[in-house]
């Protein structure tokens, strides 16, 4: 997880420092609400402790769009009546502090962007949470009514997050970073296909449908990793899990950590622990 240790690591600093960016509110919406665009901040390279980070701060807006480096403040409390879309290249980390946030429709990231949503401290004697940086005994309460969708992004951490219908990541991941989809809820179906991230871990997460996961390959540069693995450990999917394509190695939970499987388990995961 050194991603998300260095993007946390980068927003404390961009809170101490008491950065100032540009974050426009665009058109009056119905009953009153702003469509509201995140803008500014600076992504100098792929070492997220050099980016420098504009602050989200509460408020309700018809529709959120994001098209610099942008976070959320510590503590925000932000509804977004309609969409929330992250530009290409655009960054929205609201995964190194905690926040209330609720999306009345759909979250997209597109090409090239990177998107946090969620932290929680880790459970008691295990390391499955995604501890918020500023302060790690925070949790975030976030609720998207709709899909996530991302499309080529670097980046996609969602962790502790409820999605009342799919989430769908296909491509990306080529930039080497890691991809934690950890503790969600999702209402329909996960499918992740086709990216090449450091690591991926689809862990302790309540599908509704079916978890599909397929041609997914890690990359992890350490080279004293010798059995780089892709982990898919610990969850619980009401219809069918399905896993093709994914390497080097895939790994399940230990003991009585498995998966939950209410119809099949197809393809390579077949082989993991399944209940």
């Amino acid at each position: 997880m050194r991603f998300r240790a260095l993007i946390g690591a980068a927003m404390v600093v961009a809170v101490a420092a008491g950065l100032v960016g540009t974050a426009t509110i665009a058109s009056a919406a119905h009953s009153g609400q702003m469509a509201y665009t995140c803008t500014g901040g600076a992504r100098p390279g792929p070492d997220p402790s050099a980016w420098t980070f504009v602050s989200i701060p509460s408020g309700t807006y018809s529709s959120l769009t994001v098209t610099g480096v942008c976070n959320v403040a510590p503590g925000a409390v932000i509804n977004v009546a309609g969409n929330v879309n992250v530009a290409a290249g655009a960054v929205l980390d609201a995964q190194s502090a905690s926040s209330t946030i609720t999306v009345g429709h759909n979250v997209t990231a597109a090409s090239g962007a990177l998107l946090g949503l969620g932290c929680k401290p880790n459970p008691l004697n295990h390391t499955t949470g995604h501890p918020c940086r500023v302060d790690p005994t925070g949790s975030s309460s976030i609720t998207v009514n709709g899909n996530v969708t991302a499309w080529n992004a670097d980046t996609v951490l969602l962790n502790g997050i409820t999605v009342n219908r799919n989430v769908i990541l296909i491509g990306g991941g080529e930039n080497v970073l890691v991809w934690p989809i950890k503790t969600n809820t999702i209402g329909g179906n996960l499918i992740m296909s086709g990216m090449r991230p450091n690591w991926l871990g689809v862990i302790r997460n309540n599908i509704g449908g079916n978890a599909i996961l397929t041609n997914i390959t890690i990359t992890d540069p350490d080279p004293n990793d010798t059995n780089p693995t892709i982990f898919i450990a610990s969850n619980t999917v009401g219809q069918n899990l399905i896993c093709w394509g994914l390497g080097p190695n895939v790994a399940g939970g230990f003991g009585p950590e498995v998966n939950t499987v209410g119809h099949k388990t197809i393809g390579q995961c077949v082989n993991l622990p399944t209940f």
